[in-house]
C-alpha cells in the first residue's frame, strides 16, 4: 500500500529527437533565405525598370531636341515628321522606340515634331490631312511628302520604312493616301467621337 504523503511523480515530458529538431531548423533557414531572395529580386526588377523609364525623353523634350522644320525643309536630308500631343497616349508609348530610332538614323535623317495644340501648326494639319495622332510623313530629301502613315506602329515598320527613306528607294510600308491639295480656308479643331481608337483631334473647316 503506497503512502499517501508520498509526492506523486513528476510527468516525464517526451525527449525531442535531435534529427526532427535539426529538419525544422534547415527547413526554416531554406524558407528564409528564399524570402529574401525573392525580395531582392523584386527590388532590382523595380530599380532598373524606374532607370528605364528615367532614360527615355518625354516627348516634351524629344519635341526641344527635333529638327526644326524650316531648317529640315532646306538640309537636303529626308524627313519624318511627327504631329503628336503630350497628352497622347499613343505618342506616349511610342516615344521609347522613336528615340531609340533618332539614335541609328538621326545623322541621316531629320527627326521634325509638330505639337498639335500649337496654332502654329495649323496649316501644316491641314496639308497633311491630320486627323489623328500620331501622325507620320515620310518626305524626301527635298521636304516633298511621300507617304503618310497613322496610329500607333511597331517599331519594325518604322525601322524599314526609315532603311529605305535613307536609301532613297521605295518605302516597304506605305499606304498610298493620294495627292495632298492645298486649301486656303481657316481651319478649327474639334474632337474626334466618331472612332474611340483615335488618339487626335479632327480638322475641318470653319463654317462647316
Amino acid at each position: 500500500m503506497s503512502d499517501p504523503t508520498s509526492p506523486s511523480p513528476e510527468p516525464s515530458s517526451a525527449p525531442t529527437s535531435p534529427a526532427n529538431g535539426g529538419s525544422v531548423t534547415i527547413a526554416n533557414r531554406v524558407r528564409n533565405f528564399l524570402v529574401v531572395l525573392v525580395a531582392s529580386l523584386l527590388g532590382v526588377a523595380i530599380f532598373l525598370g524606374v532607370q528605364t523609364q528615367a532614360g527615355v525623353p518625354s516627348l516634351s523634350a524629344q519635341a526641344e531636341a527635333a529638327m526644326p522644320w524650316d531648317v529640315a525643309q532646306s538640309n537636303g536630308k529626308p524627313t519624318l515628321m511627327e504631329f503628336y500631343a503630350n497628352w497622347c497616349t499613343s505618342c506616349q508609348a511610342m516615344a521609347p522606340d522613336l528615340a531609340e530610332l533618332k539614335q541609328s538614323y538621326g545623322d541621316r535623317i531629320n527627326f521634325v515634331m509638330l505639337n498639335i495644340d500649337n496654332d502654329k501648326w495649323l496649316p501644316e494639319m491641314l496639308e497633311y490631312r491630320v486627323d489623328g495622332i500620331p501622325h507620320f510623313v515620310f518626305m524626301d530629301d527635298t521636304a516633298q511628302p511621300i507617304v503618310s502613315i497613322i496610329g500607333e506602329q511597331p517599331r519594325p515598320i518604322l525601322a524599314a520604312n526609315l532603311d529605305a527613306l535613307a536609301s532613297g528607294t521605295p518605302l516597304p510600308f506605305a499606304p498610298n493616301r493620294g495627292q495632298l491639295s492645298p486649301t486656303q480656308l481657316e481651319p478649327t479643331i474639334t474632337p474626334n467621337t466618331d472612332d474611340p481608337r483615335s488618339h487626335g483631334a479632327q480638322v475641318v473647316p470653319s463654317g462647316t
